[in-house]
């Protein structure tokens, strides 16, 4: 008796010619309403705000158009410099902060430590709660904690700088720990166990195999702790609100203030500066846009390819 042959589905079938025909036309069909979703809900709006930004208004339709005067005024801002500069500053802490601690963490979590998952969970979690909701926790931690020094957290502008960087590292480092765990559990065993064979220690095990195999983590993770970091609104809002105040070359400064805020700050207390926070809101993306982009390039430039 002779037996038939099985055949087996070697995925020819749906690279076919008549199957792959009706696809390539009808495909449209499918993306353009998420296309047209895309346009209106960021494109249209995007190029909106470019035109916006060189104009006075109260509203859009009343946009009157005045050139480049507005981003005149936004560098002559000395509150917009200055949530540059402070911006800057608490971008590099959280970002060395954030990436040291959420890696430590990763490694230690993969070395077959007793209680791993629970302790993965419980760093996770302050991911889950909102930015207003955990600057109103951390404002009534750190004043009951000050309050023994007749100080409070708004008085000071090292005080709210240094709570804003725990606040934000408290809220981001067990996301940032899942990615590193991820990558770490990726590196090749068989890299690790030349290395174990070739004599190298611990040190040189994590910085000549560990490290190198887990750039793309590090490229995705510093990524997302520098947009965070520069975009970062609500926590800076509900934490310190921008205080304490101080005048500076005859102008409100808020020592507390990060760029979003400010940009906030701008459209809403002053209502014939509308067009000036939208050019800073302009410069805030371009800014934002270089420096993601400059970091993608160099730790990418860095990645092991496997």
């Amino acid at each position: 008796m002779k037996l038939k042959k099985k055949k087996t589905n070697d995925g020819t079938a749906v690279n076919s010619w008549l199957i792959r025909r009706p696809i390539k036309r009808w495909f449209p069909l499918f993306v353009l309403p998420t296309f047209l979703c895309f346009v209106i809900g960021f494109i249209w709006p995007f190029a909106q705000g470019i035109y916006l930004s060189f104009c006075n208004f109260n509203i859009p339709r009343d946009a009157q158009w005045v050139g480049l005067s507005n981003y005149a005024k936004a560098f002559g801002d000395a509150s917009f410099s200055h949530a540059f500069w402070n911006t800057a500053s608490f971008a590099v802490v959280s970002i060395l902060l954030i990436n040291l601690c959420a890696f430590g963490i990763a490694y230690a979590l993969t070395q077959k430590m007793l209680g791993a998952n629970l302790f993965r969970t419980v760093f996770f979690m302050p991911n889950l709660i909102g930015g207003v909701v955990l600057g109103y926790i951390w404002s009534m931690i750190f004043d009951a904690v000050l309050k023994h020094y007749n100080t409070y957290l708004t008085s000071n502008a090292s005080y709210g700088f240094w709570g804003l960087v725990i606040l934000v590292a408290w809220q981001q480092i067990g996301y940032m720990m899942i990615i590193y765990i991820a990558g770490l559990q990726a590196v090749p065993s068989d890299m690790l166990e030349a290395a174990k064979i070739d004599g190298a220690n611990s040190w040189q095990t994590l910085t000549r195999v560990i490290i190198p195999n887990v750039m793309s983590s590090i490229t995705i993770c510093t990524f997302l702790t520098l947009t965070n970091s520069f975009k970062m609104f609500d926590q800076n809002l509900a934490l310190t609100g921008g205080a304490p105040s101080v005048m500076m070359n005859g102008a409100k400064v808020n020592m507390t203030e990060l760029l979003a805020l400010n940009i906030y700050s701008t459209y809403n207390i002053n209502r014939n500066w509308h067009g000036v926070a939208q050019a800073k809101a302009v410069i805030f993306f371009l800014l934002v846009a270089v420096l993601a982009i400059g970091q993608l390039v160099a730790t990418r430039s860095k990645e092991v390819q496997q």
